[in-house]
């Protein structure tokens, strides 16, 4: 909750303009001015940290609503639709399955060019794969259940039986899955920018900032400390609300 409420107020808390150099500060350490220490060009570190949270913000709902939405759909058609269909759905989720996560998104955002766009795109893509077999095999256990038989039964069209009945039913286990991969996407967007192929200077995202600060870690360790904290506690918070939600509506977690 804190760093979403950052992502809203950032001009207001932010102590400085993210992007203003001043060199005559470059690589100061952490002081009462300036809480955590500057960057080499003299840009106020907590101040980028606290703008990094947009973009960390827009990675999530971008590449997680992105592999939500194709992965869920392709997932929903694959169970309720079956036979040849479903074996084609699946084959091309077994396809992207076979390429190691990190090496599948530096193929992609090579072949789309070097942007943070291009780099959440990849990372929808990449995860793409697990809802949809999550989604498919919620669809499969769901559609065999008894409202489902009777609202066929009465006349409903295999669209409104998908959409009205079998859908609201199987997104719950999706919905915390996607919370879970939320920490995921902050860490592999962070990783292409560090690698150059994600937010490009002078973007205060996250991994760009770790970038920054690597060859400077034994003089200045400020510079690439706080950006790495913000991100394990973006990770460890988003864990911490999947596994809520997973006990929330798993009812075999359930305390009695």
């Amino acid at each position: 909750m804190v760093f979403l409420a950052l992502t809203l107020i950032a001009p207001l808390v932010a102590p400085f303009d993210p992007y203003e150099q001043d060199l005559s500060s470059a690589l100061s350490p952490p002081s009462a001015e300036h809480w955590f220490g500057t960057d080499q060009y003299g840009r106020d570190t907590l101040s980028r940290v606290i703008y990094g949270t947009r973009t960390a913000l827009l990675a999530i709902v971008m590449a997680d609503g992105l592999a939500l939405v194709l992965g869920g759909s392709l997932g929903l058609v694959a169970g309720y639709v079956g036979r040849g269909v479903d074996a084609l759905i699946m084959r091309l989720v077994d396809v992207l399955l076979a390429f190691p996560y990190l090496l599948l998104a530096l193929i992609i955002v090579a072949v789309l060019g070097p942007s943070l766009t291009n780099s959440v795109i990849a990372i929808g893509i990449i995860y793409t794969p697990q809802y949809a077999r999550l989604m498919r095999g919620q669809v499969l256990t769901v559609q065999a259940a008894d409202f489902v038989v009777a609202a066929r039964a009465i006349g409903a069209g295999r669209l409104r039986v998908m959409l009205r009945h079998v859908l609201p039913n199987s997104f719950t286990p999706v919905l915390v899955l996607a919370t879970l991969q939320s920490g995921a996407v902050v860490v592999e967007t962070a990783g292409l920018s560090f690698l150059g192929l994600g937010a490009q200077p002078p973007s205060p995202d996250w991994g760009a900032l770790l970038a920054d600060g690597h060859g400077y870690f034994l003089t200045a360790w400020w510079i690439a400390t706080f950006p790495g904290l913000a991100i394990f506690l973006v990770v460890v918070g988003f864990n911490l609300l999947g596994d809520a939600l997973r006990d929330q509506y798993d009812p075999r977690l359930r305390v009695r």
